[in-house]
């Protein structure tokens, strides 16, 4: 019997691989409590044995439960630094052939932008990008990559132009040279090892949802992961306030230099 919210997150946990304890209680519970009122369910008992027998139910959770709010481009100006500044710094460091990680990448609007992006820089064919989230269902929708206009509002035209066709009214899909500088995996932040050797690593507006234990522990792992003077990228409201407690200094707002000598 699964008396309490508790009791719950151990189930899910046992279900999942998903800890809901590292997301903030009162807005993840909220958002369950809400989905199960919306299926009808009594309780949490009720939900989880549900949630055990039926795949859609099942499928609906986790992708209710991993924030999918993603749009290219988010954050144009962000966009211009990484263009004119953080880019050609990386190239500068590491020449052109740079490994690049999308964390927590959603339905793809991120790495999809960055390759779009790289290929100002590069011929598409020599674009290599890992793009990672915990979610199946959204990695689905990546891998097939057709977007409503809305999440290509801020994306420049020349991008939409060149890169997406249209497809019935007021869709567009991504042409397959661009999915096919993307690999898509599934990857738990919390759970899973990390990719070595990055000298970029993008994962924006995700770890505002983790508590700060929990976003401790990805910015020393993020750390680990980049090579020395390796950059990361974090979203408009995830600013690292103490950033060389994790070994990171400030290059630019929202940009993070690995700096292996800060104590």
């Amino acid at each position: 019997m699964i008396a309490n919210y508790e009791s719950f997150k151990k189930e899910i946990f046992a279900l999942t691989n998903i800890d809901l304890n590292a997301y903030k209680e009162r807005q993840m519970k909220r958002r369950i409590d809400s989905l199960i009122k919306k299926n009808n369910y009594d309780d949490y008992n009720s939900y989880v044995k549900a949630l055990k027998s039926n795949k859609d139910l099942f499928n609906e959770f986790v992708n209710y439960l991993t924030i999918n709010v993603s749009e290219f481009y988010r954050n144009p100006e962000q966009w211009r630094i990484l263009e004119e500044e953080i880019f050609p710094l990386l190239f500068k460091t590491f020449g052109k052939n740079i490994k690049i990680w999308s964390a927590a990448c959603s339905t793809g609007d991120e790495p999809y932008s960055l390759a779009m992006l790289l290929a100002k820089f590069m011929p598409l064919s020599q674009v290599k990008i890992i793009a990672t989230d915990i979610d199946k269902q959204v990695l689905s929708k990546a891998q097939l990559g057709l977007y409503n206009e809305k999440s290509l509002a801020a994306l420049p035209k020349e991008f939409k132009d060149k890169y997406f066709r249209e497809v019935g009214q007021s869709s567009y899909q991504i042409i397959e040279d661009i999915k096919k500088s993307i690999e898509f995996k599934q990857h738990n932040l919390l759970k899973d090892s990390y990719p070595t050797n990055c000298d970029l690593i993008v994962c924006r507006n995700v770890l505002i949802y983790f508590t700060e234990d929990a976003k401790s522990e990805i910015y020393k792992k993020f750390n680990q992961s980049l090579k020395k003077e390796g950059i990361l990228f974090v979203g408009s409201t995830e600013q690292i306030i103490q950033p060389q407690l994790y070994k990171f200094s400030a290059t630019r707002s929202f940009f993070y230099k690995k700096e292996n000598n800060i104590l």
